[in-house]
């Protein structure tokens, strides 16, 4: 019995060390899957608010075009709303599923922003069915348009913790006239 009363202290050290160990282990595998599973998350929420950006910005696209040809836009390929027509059927037919991701994976923010986003180009395709011809009008449109899209990614973008980004307003060189070329 007192060969036993020996080796207890070592055999109470081996069981505490066992125990440890698991219970590290244990603790690592559940950070790790915790962590695993946000980034897997994450990855489809900006895969969401990506879909939903580019099918509304096929929606904008064509109105750019169809605007032109309403003589509102300076888009340099015009289209006409009845050549237009079946093109943006698609596009609004693709929002409405990038819409129903959005709206399952993004935080609250991110889809006000979409929503404010959506009823702007919204507006803008009532403008251009109307077959309305005001650059000025147009123009608001634009502005607003611009504004509310770089609502949507700057909320898209404090949601993923990503670093602030580019307006996405282009600014051209002016047009060259012949003349000025040497």
């Amino acid at each position: 019995m007192s060969a036993f009363i020996h080796q207890l202290p070592a055999l109470i050290g081996v069981v505490i060390g066992a125990l440890g160990s698991y219970v590290a282990s244990t603790r690592g595998d559940q950070a790790r899957f915790r962590r695993e599973r946000a980034a897997h998350w994450e990855e489809r929420r900006l895969t969401a608010y990506a879909d939903f950006a580019r099918s509304l910005k096929k929606s904008v696209t064509l109105a750019y075009r169809i605007a032109a040809h309403l003589g509102n836009d300076p888009h340099p390929h015009p289209l006409s709303p009845e050549e237009a027509a079946p093109h943006l059927a698609d596009a609004t037919d693709a929002r409405d599923p990038a819409g129903e991701a959005l709206l399952m994976l993004g935080t609250p923010d991110v889809v006000e922003k979409a929503r404010a986003w959506v009823v702007v180009v919204m507006e803008m395709e009532g403008f251009l069915r109307d077959r309305t011809h005001s650059p000025e009008t147009w123009s608001a449109m634009l502005k607003r348009q611009r504004a509310a899209r770089e609502g949507y990614y700057a909320a898209v973008r404090r949601d993923l913790a990503l670093p602030p980004g580019h307006s996405g307003e282009w600014r051209l060189a002016p047009a060259q006239t012949p003349g000025s070329l040497t």
